[in-house]
Parts: C-alpha cells; sequence; structure tokens
C-alpha cells in the first residue's frame, strides 16, 4: 500500500515537473571530437588544432589556457599571432610571408636584400645602408664603410 501511495505522489508531481520545460542536454564531447563552441567540451576548449579550419575540443595548457593549433616554421602566414614561434617574416624578395624562428635574441627579423639589390629604404637592406651610388644609378643596397661602419657612399 505504502508503494501505491509513493507511485500515486510521483504521478500528481509529474505534470508538475514537465510545467519548468525541457531540460537542455549538455553535450560533453571528448578531446578530439569536432565542435562549434567551448560548452559542447569537456575542457571547455573548442578551437583549430591544424590547418583544417575545423574546431575540435582540444585540451587545456598547463596554465588553464585554451590556444588554437599554431602553425610550425615555413607555412605561409599572414601574422604573427598565426605561427608557433609568433614571427611571421618575409624570406626572401617574393614578399611571401612564412613563419621563422625568432634570434637567439628573440628578435623577429624579416629577410633584407643583400648588397646591390635596387631598395627604397634603409630597413630593406642587410647592410641597413640603401644609396644612390652616383646620380645615374637607382637606389641600391651597399656595404656600410669607413671607421664607423656609416652609411656612405662609394
Amino acid at each position: 500500500m505504502a508503494c501505491a501511495g509513493h507511485l500515486v505522489l510521483l504521478l500528481l508531481l509529474l505534470p508538475t515537473s514537465m510545467a519548468w520545460g525541457p531540460i537542455p542536454f549538455l553535450s560533453h564531447k571528448g578531446i578530439g571530437e569536432a565542435c562549434e563552441g567551448h560548452s559542447e567540451c569537456q575542457s571547455h576548449c573548442c578551437v583549430t588544432n591544424s590547418l583544417n579550419p575545423r574546431t575540435f575540443c582540444t585540451s587545456r595548457t598547463i596554465f588553464l589556457k585554451c590556444l588554437s593549433w599554431q602553425k610550425p616554421n615555413s607555412h605561409t602566414c599572414s601574422e604573427h599571432s598565426e605561427c608557433q614561434s609568433n614571427c611571421c617574416v618575409t624570406t626572401n624578395d617574393s614578399m611571401k610571408m612564412f613563419c621563422k624562428p625568432k634570434t637567439i635574441f628573440l628578435q623577429c627579423i624579416p629577410w633584407r636584400k643583400p648588397n646591390g639589390h635596387d631598395c627604397t629604404d634603409h630597413t630593406e637592406c642587410r647592410s641597413q645602408c640603401c644609396i644612390m651610388p652616383n646620380e645615374v644609378s637607382h637606389h641600391r643596397c651597399i656595404p656600410r664603410s669607413g671607421l664607423l661602419a656609416q652609411c656612405l657612399p662609394m
């Protein structure tokens, strides 16, 4: 009889619990599963993890950061943040941008033109020296000269 009483009580409570509306289904996907938002993942981290633009559930860093995959050195890029090295620069005179490692002093240095190449600004040259060697020629990258290694015409 007590069992029947509990059953009746449950049946009476059922319509009121249904009035609250459907309970949202939270999907907690595992690492490597495709996702569209952070809330879908157990790690709460949904980012790209390869050159593929699709997003996947990914583990967080030891500092609990949710980081997108970044391109290794020699991949094409358009900005520093795309690269693991955080360095996206031109590597030759084609002006294409590539991920490149930083120097030992953590500098991100772009490719510069060797001596003899046409230039428009000092920053384009390895020697940091772009001048017109004479009145009839174009501006060219030239080596620095003199006792103080200045940018002087030869």
